[in-house]
């Protein structure tokens, strides 16, 4: 334990402003170190201020994109980003569906680079991913992306290369619909979140290998034994503990990294930078949210504020209001509100309860209001680790390869419901967004019945961190054949006991009730802890495409399948 009593001690070295809010200014170095692209360190850090704020807008058909190192400073120790023409968030980038687009990206790194465009349907030559799709972007070349845009929306672009898209190569993308924008709005403001790490990224990676709860700060306690005693007795608190440690897990470990390793960014901008987009008393604002983190699932809200969901990865659906909506890496919600106060606090706490990113809308610059204080992080339940722990009138099928060194559970009851918001959400007092809300207009893209199914189960290893489809790791697994022009359903079920935001490339995923009507049109579904989801797919995409977790970690570790659409 001597690594966690490292961690711990550093961690409280830190003020609590610190820790969680970073620096007031913090962001992208400006002046001549940062021009020069020259390596900085703590100890020769530039007499300068920084960049923060909304990242610039690039419209049109034609972009040149330039990734570069640049010295950023967001918690007292200057580091070094990777940044797309000097920027943290990278230019959000304005389309219009029906042109064609041409994106030279220009490598200055003196490593491979890539971009991928996500939740774009493109050619699979065009889709940005090493190794898949094609050869990367070595270092000192320019690559030229160029593809027909036939969808709007709100999407994304980032890195599929190392741990660059975690040190900052991130950006927007906005769609305007060839028949003029159905949603209306005074005001629009892109709200990328993203999550920012002094360290290396695969040096993080390799603490998780050797110890999967480094970073966890949630252990249970004394007090917590205590609790559970005087509500279920000694008997079933014994029982519980019992019954996760035979199972070598923690019901307190909700994720890879926490405020311990990460610092939680708005557009950019720390919490203690506060972020704030401007708008006027009775103007109605449309946010486009973005979760472009590499390990971090957000729980947005704005208190005193009802959000009316507009959009879903994209996608219109029929609006429906919350207080509250969870998304995970990849996804994107678009948001209308009409704020009733001059100042309102755009509040992104994280699952595991550790920190938080923020901003600010108001009338004018400079104004601010409170912030919540972090939710009591709550641990998983028998629910989260068993189901709904009523047998499937069908059993469950577990492939043989299961039943090895990297699977360190199966779920026998998965839940099926679409209702439930996920742990820290249950009975909050707020309107929780739930994927059983999404409903997207149209219907699906095609009438036609699935002709086969494909079931992949998520597995994993805590102990060892490794995670896999089937028990198999992306390195010893083969691609998944898809036929061309077939309509399949596929079955994705969470024999693990973390949450994993599932991003299939180049098609849509048609996100399907338990009844097996259509719900919702996604390119990123949030699967929980033992739950089963059903979506189809309609195969018309040739060529190589990736199947992953979007949690970079979990991807990184084995969560990965190739795709071949033939």
């Amino acid at each position: 334990m001597a690594g966690k009593d490292n961690v711990n001690s550093i961690a409280n070295a830190l003020s609590r402003r610190r820790f969680v809010q970073g620096l007031a200014a913090g962001g992208v170095l400006l002046g001549t170190a940062a021009l020069s692209g020259c390596t900085l360190t703590a100890q020769r850090a530039p007499a300068t201020t920084s960049m923060t704020g909304t990242a610039p807008v690039l419209s049109g058909t034609d972009f040149e994109l330039a990734i570069d190192n640049s010295p950023v400073n967001y918690t007292g120790k200057v580091g070094t980003a990777t940044t797309v023409n000097g920027s943290i968030p990278a230019p959000t980038l304005r389309w219009r569906e029906g042109d064609t687009v041409t994106i030279r990206v220009v490598n200055r790194l003196q490593e491979s680079t890539s971009i991928h465009w996500h939740g774009i349907i493109l050619p699979f030559d065009m889709d940005g991913v090493p190794g898949i799709s094609f050869d990367g972007i070595p270092a000192g070349t320019t690559f030229t992306y160029q593809f027909k845009v036939v969808q709007s929306g709100t999407y994304w672009y980032h890195s599929h290369s190392g741990g660059q898209e975690q040190h900052g190569l991130y950006g927007a993308i906005i769609i305007e619909p060839a028949n003029g924008e159905r949603i209306q709005a005074d005001r629009d403001h892109v709200v990328l979140l993203s999550d920012w790490t002094d360290h290396d990224p695969m040096a993080l990676f390799a603490k998780l290998k050797v110890q999967s709860d480094y970073y966890n700060f949630n252990q249970p306690t004394v007090p917590d034994f205590l609790r559970d005693v005087a509500r279920d007795g000694l008997g079933a608190a014994l029982d519980e503990r019992r019954m996760w440690q035979q199972m070598r897990m923690n019901p307190t470990d909700l994720a890879d990294l926490s405020a311990a390793a990460l610092t939680y960014l708005c557009n950019g901008t720390t919490p203690a930078g506060n972020w704030t987009g401007l708008f006027q008393r009775g103007e109605r604002v449309r946010l486009r949210f973005i979760n472009g983190c590499g390990n971090t699932f957000y729980d947005v809200r704005i208190p005193g504020q009802t959000l009316m969901v507009v959009q879903a990865d994209g996608q219109d659906i029929e609006p429906v209001e919350v207080d509250e909506f969870r998304f995970g890496p990849g996804q994107t919600y678009d948001v209308l509100i009409t704020p009733t106060a001059d100042a309102c606090t755009l509040y992104a706490q994280t699952m595991d309860r550790t920190g938080y990113a923020c901003g600010t809308l108001a009338v004018v610059a400079g104004m601010s209001a409170p912030i919540p204080e972090l939710d009591e992080p709550l641990p998983l339940t028998m629910a989260d680790m068993m189901g709904s722990m009523v047998m499937p009138t069908t059993p469950v099928r577990h492939a043989s390869t299961e039943y090895g060194p990297s699977t360190d559970a199966r779920v026998d009851t998965p839940s099926v419901a679409l209702n439930d918001p996920g742990i820290g959400l249950r009975d909050n007092g707020r309107r929780v967004l739930t994927l059983a809300d999404l409903r997207t207009l149209g219907g699906p893209l095609d009438s036609r019945p699935a002709e086969r199914e494909i079931e992949l189960h998520m597995t994993g290893n805590m102990e060892r961190y490794t995670w896999s489809f089937d028990g198999v790791e992306f390195g010893q697994s083969t691609p998944v054949h898809f036929r061309h022009g077939e309509r399949l359903r596929v079955i994705l079920h969470n024999d693990t006991m973390m949450t994993h935001p599932m991003h299939l490339h180049g098609m849509w995923s048609e996100l399907e009730n338990p009844d097996g009507s259509f719900q919702a049109r996604l390119h990123t579904i949030m699967v929980q802890p033992a739950q089963r989801i059903s979506f189809l797919v309609t195969a018309d995409a040739l060529g190589r495409w990736a199947w992953h977790c979007h949690l970079m970690f979990h991807m990184d570790g084995g969560m990965f399948r190739e795709v071949i659409v033939a």
